[in-house]
């Protein structure tokens, strides 16, 4: 549609991972994995959690949200990439970009707060032992985890809000496989200095929050495991904070690289790099090292297993001669 000397775009370009044509078929068949191995382990981890009594506690039900905030903002994204990678039409409707860029800010942000829960639930839990189900009751933790949502949707209606209102009269190509806060910025046709600075304040501030949090956390953790006189009583408590601590790494390192820095001084190509890993490589990995790193989780896998190997055998469904 023309206005004046400009056209207000209405639909975006996504160029994706690369534009080889001949990694395209490839790419697709590595993402489809990935894809569903996040979907079969996020889900199977949500199943195993919600099914069995011995695994309704606080920290379980932190990791369950996890897992439902992963399956989530994996799917916000990787269908229309693998679609991307087989189709020559890459281009997306200016609503559909702006309603995928809401709803990944939306569970990206949630998962850095639960993230911070999930410090503070092992703290509570190794520091203060004895009052750990006064302090983490039923109640407490749903509240944490509406928390962590109503703070994950508020920055991103803030972020949303504040890109809506912005010119885009061309060029319409996103240097990215979605619809991402810098690549947008890139595109606009107005001075973007305002929001890019509320860019690095919004995520600058909750990413140093967070990480306050998970810091300190862990500073009270590691003295009171010290204190610990036996070994194995330190090495069970710190088994219980491994898991957690990787994944803060995995999730933390490249989602702050993406998103704590200005648009207009960000390679954009290094952002997909990273962005790769904290939006499909994580969601597919924290699973596996919940499920790999915990003995509990692992307890109940080797149970249910045996028990369907147990059903499923033919010499169990024989009836007694009377």
């Amino acid at each position: 549609m023309a206005e004046g000397n400009s056209t207000v775009v209405t639909q975006f370009i996504l160029l994706g991972l690369t534009s080889e044509p001949e990694l395209q078929t490839p790419l697709f068949i590595v993402f489809s994995v990935i894809y569903l191995v996040t979907l079969m382990g996020n889900l199977g981890l949500i199943t195993l959690i919600t099914t069995t009594p011995q695994l309704h506690t606080p920290m379980y039900f932190f990791l369950c949200n996890l897992s439902v905030v992963d399956l989530c903002y994996s799917s916000v994204f990787c269908p229309r990439l693998l679609i991307v990678f087989l189709v020559e039409n890459k281009t997306i409707s200016y609503s559909a970009c702006f309603t995928q860029h809401f709803f990944f800010l939306v569970f990206v942000t949630t998962e850095v707060f639960l993230l911070a829960v999930m410090a503070y639930d092992r703290y509570v839990a190794i520091c203060n032992p004895l009052l750990y189900a006064v302090s983490m009751p039923k109640r407490v933790c749903v509240q944490l985890v509406a928390g962590s949502y109503l703070g994950g949707i508020l920055n991103s209606l803030t972020q949303t809000c504040c890109l809506l209102p912005l010119p885009f009269c061309g060029p319409n190509v996103i240097n990215h496989y979605f619809c991402d806060t810098n690549p947008l910025l890139k595109l606009t046709c107005a001075d973007d200095h305002l929001n890019e600075l509320l860019l690095i304040t919004f995520n600058g501030t909750i990413s140093m929050s967070v990480l306050f949090v998970i810091i300190i956390s862990y500073a009270y953790i590691l003295v009171s495991i010290l204190r610990i006189r036996s070994a194995g009583g330190r090495h069970k408590a710190f088994s219980t904070c491994a898991s957690h601590l990787l994944t803060v790494t995995l999730f933390y390192v490249p989602a702050g690289l993406s998103h704590m820095q200005p648009g207009s001084k960000y390679s954009l190509q290094m952002e997909k790099v990273t962005a790769v890993f904290y939006t499909m490589v994580v969601p597919m990995l924290n699973p596996v090292i919940y499920s790999l790193r915990n003995k509990e989780v692992k307890d109940v896998l080797r149970r249910a297993t045996a028990k369907n190997i147990f059903a499923s055998c033919p010499l169990t469904k024989l009836t007694p001669i009377s």
